[in-house]
């Protein structure tokens, strides 16, 4: 068996409608279905779907950090730092927090969260070749200033 891609990826969230708001009006994702009032799900284009969110409920607990699970989700915004910038400014205009920036030597990241608290990386790649040549150049972590 081999894998071939990574098919979606669902979250659960505390509040569908705050959460879609979110990841629709603010990240600028494409709602494409509901199921009942606990599921939406959102497509970058190609695929049925990329991300589906389930409504867990407000008591929901948060994971403590030190907890086996996720750490993070990265969505690909652009292939240049300008392109990064523009989301930036995007992200300041709505008043999401910007939580950290970083330079990992084959792309550009900016850390923000979601309104559950689930980390997400917004990042513009580099130049493929820099890691094909390198693939160790992936484990990179620099500060990035825009």
């Amino acid at each position: 068996m081999q894998i071939k891609a990574l098919g979606h990826v669902v979250l659960k969230v505390r509040n569908l409608e705050r959460s879609v708001a979110f990841y629709r009006d603010i990240l600028g994702m494409k709602e494409v279905a509901r199921l009942r009032n606990t599921m939406v799900f959102f497509s970058f284009g190609p695929n049925h779907h990329d991300l589906a969110l389930l409504q867990i409920g407000e008591a929901a607990s948060s994971p403590a950090a030190a907890n086996v699970g996720l750490y993070h989700v990265a969505f690909k915004i652009g292939d240049n730092l300008q392109q990064l910038r523009e989301c930036k400014n995007h992200l300041d205009q709505h008043g999401v927090p910007i939580l950290g920036a970083s330079d990992h030597t084959v792309s550009q990241s900016l850390y923000i969260q979601d309104p559950d608290g689930i980390e997400i990386e917004l990042y513009v790649d580099a130049d493929p070749s820099v890691w094909r040549t390198d693939p160790s150049s992936i484990a990179t972590i620099k500060p990035l200033k825009l």
